[in-house]
């Protein structure tokens, strides 16, 4: 019997799906890594509470950003936390509310982005395996793209406003 790549079930099922697929891109830039690998948060803040609060899973995009789930409480179920791409660019926000909705969200093929994600109307062509994972999606969750990009982006700011009071703790996001 294989290993769980970790003790979250809906990253697991995904895990499983890129194994199947193979070595090929289905949602522009993202990629999952070792769970709970290094994301270099310490660039940002070395203060331990920091550094334990967040659970690195995934590339975010090509330019070293990494998602990872924001242990806002210690609630037992690690799908619900929000997610965060922790970026090298200076971006550091809630993207979504809990895995499923970054799962929507990467339906849309594109990279995250200050303002939120790409209109998946203004990509020129979809990542390799984007319709399987389309197909994935509605299959073991019942879900699909977004269809209003924006309402999606407005209903995650509780979540960042909160994450952005946290954060600010340790680090200064006035600049951000």
């Amino acid at each position: 019997m294989r290993e769980a790549y970790s003790p979250v079930p809906e990253l697991n099922l995904l895990k499983e799906f890129e194994d199947r697929i193979g070595p090929v891109h289905y949602s522009a830039g993202f990629e999952l890594r070792e769970y709970g690998g290094d994301a270099a948060l310490d660039t940002w803040s070395e203060h331990p509470e920091f550094l334990s609060r967040f659970i690195p899973f995934a590339q975010a995009g090509h330019t070293g950003s990494h998602y990872a789930l924001w242990r806002c409480d210690d609630r037992a179920d690690l799908a619900a936390l929000p997610v965060v791409p922790v970026g090298d660019e200076g971006d550091l926000c809630v993207v979504a509310r809990s895995l499923t909705e970054l799962f929507r969200l990467l339906a849309v093929d594109s990279e995250p982005v200050a303002e939120g994600f790409l209109d998946p109307s203004d990509a020129e062509e979809h990542s390799e395996g984007h319709r399987e994972y389309l197909i994935w999606l509605d299959q073991k969750f019942g879900l699909g793209p977004p269809e209003d990009l924006d309402a999606l982006w407005t209903a995650r700011k509780e979540h960042d406003d909160r994450f952005r009071s946290w954060a600010s703790r340790f680090i200064d996001l006035s600049e951000r």
